[in-house]
Parts: structure tokens; C-alpha cells; sequence
């Protein structure tokens, strides 16, 4: 009976940083109801900004729109990067080494926008993870550095565009009657919560219909 709702995420996506509020409010509100998860969805190299400068003024305008009391740092931006997979390959190694839960990829993501380092290179990504989830470092980039890792966020990143997705953070909702809502840029608790309050609504309103009348007639 159990709604499924899967997060899709870049680590370096500052609307992500913005959403985990929501996302651990609804982890903590909906446990009973929900199971919960997240897949990588990486960011295109060109949908990454074109310098510092270009990059703080969308933090600028994500803060505002966020009403934070601090500003995100952009100094983990290398402007001659092809895009920034290697913390994302980073954050599903640890999750298949053990550390399933959401504090490596949100290390990572701190590491980067509230703390400038430069995660987009092997070294300081594998540093910043191996710390927050107490995993060998040397087994850490192995991992990350594999063809599994590899083919599994290009797998997860295929899914986010399967389901027309087209902003991260993304959200995928299925219940076990068939309903599916997907929610494109969403980063606030309220949108999200009354999904989930909607499709348990419905769910257990069949479960109780068939225990009264038992499956449809032939």
C-alpha cells in the first residue's frame, strides 16, 4: 500500500540544495507511508552556467526565491570543465558500498556550495565522500570509476528524461493502484505532500472497496 516516491537529483544542482529541506520534512512526515528514494539525474554540460559570474547571479536569484540568509559559493566552478559527473559517480559508489542514506551526496553538495571546494575533480570528491560515509577511499574511486557506476547513473539520467522531466529537482510518484504524477522543478513541501496524501487517499479507498466486494466480476 505503500506510495514510492523517487527523487531525481544533480549534486551540483542548487534547486537539489534547495529542496532537501522538503525532501527530509516529507521522509520524516510520510515514513509510514512512503518508501523514498533518489537517482542521479546529471545536468548536461551545457546547462551548467558559463562562468562564476553567470553562476552567482542564478544563486542570487534561487536565494531570493528561497529566502535564504546565505548565498551558495560558486568557486567549485571550473569554467573549462565538460560538465561535473564525477561527485555524482561519487555519490552512487557509496551508496552500492553501503552508505545508502542521503549524507554522502548532501556532503558532497555542502562541500561544493556552501563551501567552494572543487568536487568536480576525483581527489577532492573522493575525500569529501569517503569522510561523510566512513568508506575506504581507495574502494570508494573504484567503484566510482567503474563501468557499473557508470551505466547505472546513465541509466537513472535516461529514466529522468524518459518520465519528460526537464529540471532538477524532480519527483516521481507511484501507488500501488496505478497512479503515477510526476513533479518537474518542485523544491517546496507543499506540492509534494499533497501527492502523497492524495494517492494514500486513493489507495487505501480501493483496498477498502475490495474488501467489501472482493475482485470485479468476469
Amino acid at each position: 500500500m505503500k506510495i514510492k516516491v523517487t527523487y531525481f537529483l544533480d549534486v551540483l544542482s542548487s534547486w537539489c540544495h534547495w529542496a532537501e529541506p522538503a525532501w527530509a520534512t516529507a521522509k520524516e512526515r510520510f515514513t509510514e507511508r512512503a518508501d523514498f528514494d533518489w537517482q542521479i539525474a546529471l545536468i548536461p554540460p551545457e546547462g551548467f552556467s558559463a562562468s562564476r559570474a553567470q553562476c552567482d547571479w542564478f544563486y542570487q536569484r534561487s536565494g531570493m526565491m528561497a529566502q535564504s540568509s546565505y548565498m551558495l559559493n560558486s568557486a567549485w566552478m571550473e569554467p573549462a570543465a565538460k560538465g561535473y559527473p564525477v561527485p555524482n559517480l561519487v555519490a552512487e559508489a557509496a551508496r552500492r558500498l553501503g552508505a545508502a542514506d542521503d549524507r554522502v551526496r548532501l556532503a558532497l553538495a555542502h562541500a561544493a556550495m556552501r563551501e567552494g571546494r572543487k568536487i568536480g575533480q576525483w581527489d577532492e570528491a573522493i575525500a569529501v565522500a569517503a569522510a561523510a560515509g566512513k568508506l575506504d577511499a581507495n574502494t570508494l574511486r573504484r567503484r566510482a570509476e567503474s563501468a557499473d557506476t557508470t551505466a547505472i547513473v546513465a541509466a537513472s539520467t535516461a529514466r529522468f528524461h524518459e518520465f519528460k522531466m526537464t529540471q532538477r529537482p524532480s519527483f516521481l510518484l507511484e501507488n500501488s493502484i496505478g497512479d503515477r504524477a510526476v513533479l518537474s522543478g518542485t523544491w517546496m513541501l507543499e506540492p509534494l505532500a499533497a501527492v502523497i496524501e492524495s494517492f494514500t487517499r486513493d489507495a487505501a479507498a480501493y483496498a477498502a472497496h475490495a474488501a467489501h466486494f472482493g475482485s470485479p466480476p468476469s
